[in-house]
């Protein structure tokens, strides 16, 4: 058994105790992020379990914010109880199933309706979609200079299955009218304080009406957990989590674009900077775009910065990579910073909006210092970038990750 399973065993046994983990493995990559965090995360680091969860690593307590250590992402789908969770108001409510009721309305809706939890699951065609969910602001933590925000490192993100049914489908029970411009939406969650912005979000007419958008009630075959989302959330595949909303009660069909904090100025990308397909054009502004679908990236999942291997030994590197939905083309894989590049063995393809599971061979021929790359591409021909593009959100951090390691004789 490992260092770290020991540990998790440990905080599990504790409850909700936090865990200070001991100074030998503050530099280890899948513990609790790569080094180049912000000073004095590391240190102060701790593995802290929530109700439900395993012990992740905790960004902020109130509201809730906990990141999965790498370890987990080595599985196809990311366990619900490792599952990362995001919140940005504090005052999230357990909530009673029998009683969840979903309206839909709004200026642009002909009719107003409700459903509860049962009329989800008998009523309407039953959908099932691989698809990951990631933080906008995963990987912020290494921009460099540092920007302000949640201080994310890899683990900002889950792979999962969700099922659930359409939301064209609840859309088209209410009637939506020919002027509709953008769908609202709106969840359980509260901020304590009445002068903090309610988390309310929108997406666009023709996202919301795409099959493959849903309101979801169970993920990797079980009930979703509290702090992902029960009963019921959005899950937007192939865009960033902030659409995801979880807890949803409203959903509010309008013809003006949606207003509000988290809309904007909120979860804003400046324009020009990314190679945008799927546009927000109704909430566009002369200098941003509301961040939308996510850009190709990929993760090294079992090595860590720093490890020594012996000359003449192998191992069999693995990782992970994805897209905002276009597909996974190619992993290469480099040991020598760059200059030349083999391709990456992918796994099985477990749909557009999953991630993409990869292997390869590494053998450790020479003693010496190496660099180990991985780079993705995607089937519209978009690969990771090798610098990393500035923005003041700290968003879409796709650069080339680089793990320095030492080959000793």
């Amino acid at each position: 058994m490992n260092d770290l399973r020991r540990i998790w065993l440990k905080a599990a046994a504790l409850g909700s105790a936090s865990v200070l983990l001991p100074r030998t493995l503050l530099a280890r990559d899948d513990i609790l992020g790569p080094s180049d965090l912000p000073q004095g995360f590391l240190e102060t680091g701790t593995l802290d379990n929530l109700p439900g969860k395993m012990p992740l690593i905790r960004k902020s307590f109130r509201p809730p914010n906990f990141e999965t250590p790498i370890s987990y992402f080595q599985e196809a789908f990311t366990p619900n109880n490792a599952f990362f969770v995001r919140y940005h108001v504090a005052d999230i409510p357990q909530i009673d199933a029998e009683q969840w009721r979903l309206t839909i309305g709004g200026d642009a809706a002909g009719k107003s309706v409700q459903f509860s939890l049962n009329d989800l699951e008998t009523q309407f065609e039953q959908v099932e979609i691989n698809a990951l969910c990631m933080c906008s602001g995963n990987r912020r933590g290494l921009f460099n200079p540092h920007v302000p925000g949640v201080e994310w490192g890899h683990g900002a993100m889950g792979n999962a299955r969700w099922k659930g049914v359409r939301l064209k489908d609840l859309l088209a029970k209410a009637d939506v009218q020919k002027n509709a411009l953008e769908v609202g939406f709106n969840g359980t969650d509260r901020a304590p304080m009445s002068q903090s912005p309610d988390y309310v979000k929108s997406l666009p007419i023709w996202k919301a009406l795409d099959e493959n958008t849903l309101i979801a009630y169970e993920m990797n075959g079980e009930p979703l957990p509290h702090w992902n989302g029960f009963p019921a959330r959005i899950v937007v595949p192939g865009w960033t989590a902030t659409y995801w909303m979880k807890h949803v009660t409203e959903i509010n069909v309008s013809s003006k674009p949606v207003e509000g904090f988290w809309m904007k100025p909120g979860y804003r990308i400046p324009k020009g900077k990314f190679p945008i397909v799927a546009r927000f054009v109704s909430q566009d502004t002369e200098a941003n775009t509301p961040i939308t679908e996510m850009v190709v990236n990929s993760l090294i999942t079992n090595m860590g910065a720093n490890e020594t291997f012996e000359e003449g030994s192998t191992t069999l590197l693995r990782g992970v990579a994805w897209d905002g939905g276009f597909g996974i083309a190619t992993v290469e894989v480099s040991m020598d910073n760059g200059q030349t590049w083999r391709r990456a063995a992918l796994a099985k393809d477990l749909g557009k909006f999953s991630w993409r599971q990869w292997n390869f061979p590494l053998k450790f021929d020479k003693a010496g210092k190496y660099i180990v790359m991985a780079r993705a591409t995607n089937r519209v021909g978009a690969t990771q970038t090798f610098e990393l593009i500035a923005n003041p959100a700290g968003y879409h951090h796709n650069v080339v990750q680089q793990i320095h390691i030492d080959v000793v004789s």
